[in-house]
């Protein structure tokens, strides 16, 4: 199945939108193909406010969320690969929803197929068994 992300940020924008609130996307400013100020970026992260009348041009589809934005009064275009948004909240009441960190993925992996059956080539190391786990690190 299709990642559930980009949906659930379609929905909350639109919630948040509905009930007259200013929806903000927490994004990791340092996943690959992020496109955003990086002058503005703090620990590695940013804040950005997607209200219809912050931004221009918002396009939310499955892989990312793009838009035109200003910062100091000079316009970027911005790109967030839709693993990059950490959450998606209303700034008048924190109501949203935090996200799971994703892990980058490489172009040549193929995350769809992976046969467990078969014996990993001789040029590569066995792969870890066990649960993978993710740590924050401040």
């Amino acid at each position: 199945m299709n990642s559930s992300r980009p949906y659930l940020i379609r929905a909350l924008y639109e919630w948040i939108v509905d009930n007259d609130c200013t929806p903000h996307i927490l994004v990791n400013a340092e996943y690959p193909a992020v496109q955003v100020p990086q002058g503005f970026a703090n620990d590695g992260q940013i804040v950005l406010n997607i209200s219809p009348s912050a931004v221009r041009h918002l396009h939310m589809d499955n892989d990312a969320v793009s838009f035109e934005g200003r910062f100091g009064g000079v316009p970027h275009s911005l790109y967030v690969p839709v693993a990059a948004v950490m959450g998606i909240y209303a700034r008048e009441n924190g109501q949203g929803m935090v996200f799971d960190l994703e892990p980058a993925v490489d172009d040549d992996e193929d995350l769809d197929v992976e046969d467990d059956d078969m014996p990993p080539p001789d040029d590569e190391p066995p792969r870890p068994s066990g649960r993978p786990s993710l740590k924050v690190v401040k």
